[in-house]
């Protein structure tokens, strides 16, 4: 299945770059339904959150997917998930 390539094409979670199915139902955890729901969202929140209901330490590259899902949708363009491991690392280390 080919992924959106810009946020207005992403009619399902499955359609956003990065998003698979073991995203779609964390996000669903999350209330998200929808890739509307993405936009605006901070990513490090939906991580923790995350963490507290499913009383899980999930891989910290959780958090890159989610950037790079929220940042699609807010308009960028479709970047690999590792692209954002860098910012990741800068922001929990500072």
């Amino acid at each position: 299945m080919a992924k959106a390539t810009h946020a207005e094409a992403a009619r399902a979670l499955a359609d956003i770059p990065n998003v698979g199915p073991a995203t779609i139902a964390d996000l669903r955890l999350l209330g998200i339904d929808a890739p509307s729901q993405l936009a605006g969202r901070d990513p490090y929140a939906m991580y923790q959150r995350l963490c507290e209901i499913t009383q899980i330490h999930h891989d910290p590259c959780v958090i890159d997917v989610f950037i790079s899902a929220v940042r699609f949708m807010e308009g960028a363009p479709p970047h690999p998930w590792w692209h954002y491991t860098p910012e990741r690392k800068r922001r929990i280390a500072g």
